[in-house]
């Protein structure tokens, strides 16, 4: 997440005029057309995040009634007055685009006139072999450090590990498997050795959530629709349960069921920070998903 602004802070949380009526349709109907697209829930909340702010920002006109001139003045205002960076900049006029072609319909001539900005690419920071090893080292919880080692060591990226489950895990074969990774894709990776007592160790107290779980009757963990719908009984099995189990129970926002959701990103990213520092390393620009380049880097030299 950007730390620029966003339209899930101020712009969002300042009070705001009565909603029109048709205000809350359109929203629904973003969230419907995303889910039939199979949009991942992330993407569907900063859509209708986007949507909504759009139309707050135009004092709730309904989008039918704007065309080329709103949509520029307030991709302006993104960035001219809220500065957020390109990538940002570029998810909200993602969302619009999203709104205008895939909600409404409407294939407008103008969209492709809309200017786009340029995303910087910049060379990751790789470090040393003696400085993952320190990082690696800051890192106070057992659980923590075994997560930054599995990316370290497979390239895994942060999403990916967290939505790891038990049948993922392959001792015999010493391999991971991610499933629906980036562009839809499953890959296997290798699992290092040297992780595997800490992963047995992990994927034993994940076991005791699950257990607790099931004394306690509750949800299973989320599965996506249709192999809930063919397998009713698969998510409160143990072969799909998180690898790493959130510990309090949380709302499906979808489908408003309490159940056992795996660990927040941001729980690792506030961990990764902190590491960072205690090891000395903070003037460095370093990201939990920079990481990734670092072991094919190591093995090269």
């Amino acid at each position: 997440m950007h730390t620029d602004a966003s339209p899930g802070t101020a712009a969002l949380s300042a009070p705001s005029s009565p909603r029109p009526t048709g205000a809350p349709t359109l929203l629904n109907e973003a969230r419907r057309v995303a889910r039939v697209m199979h949009y991942s829930l992330r993407t569907e909340q900063q859509y209708v995040l986007w949507i909504r702010d759009f139309v707050r920002f135009h004092r709730l006109r309904h989008p039918r009634e704007m065309g080329q001139a709103e949509v520029q003045a307030y991709l302006t205002h993104l960035a001219a007055d809220r500065q957020v960076s390109p990538a940002t900049h570029r998810q909200a006029l993602s969302g619009l685009l999203f709104l205008y072609r895939q909600v409404l319909g409407m294939q407008l001539p103008w969209l492709a006139d809309v200017a786009r900005p340029r995303v910087k690419r910049r060379l990751p920071v790789v470090l040393t072999v003696d400085q993952v090893a320190a990082l690696l080292g800051a890192f106070e919880e057992p659980q923590l450090r075994l997560f930054a080692q599995l990316l370290y060591g497979t390239g895994m990226r942060i999403a990916e590990a967290l939505h790891l489950r038990v049948k993922d895990v392959d001792f015999a074969h010493r391999t991971l498997i991610v499933r629906e990774g980036k562009g839809g894709k499953d890959r296997a990776l290798m699992l290092p050795d040297a992780l595997r007592e800490s992963l047995q160790a992990q994927l034993a107290h994940a076991r005791q959530v699950w257990q607790a779980d099931r004394d306690a009757g509750r949800e299973g963990v989320w599965l996506p629709d249709a192999l809930a719908r063919k397998y009713p009984l698969a998510s409160r099995s143990w072969t799909w349960h998180w690898v790493f189990p959130q510990t309090a129970l949380a709302v499906d926002p979808r489908s408003g069921a309490l159940r056992r959701h795996h660990w927040h990103e941001q729980r690792f990213q506030r961990a990764f920070k902190l590491a960072l520092r205690s090891a000395g390393l903070g003037a460095l620009q370093a990201t939990p998903n920079t990481s990734r380049p670092y072991f094919p880097t190591h093995l090269l030299q």
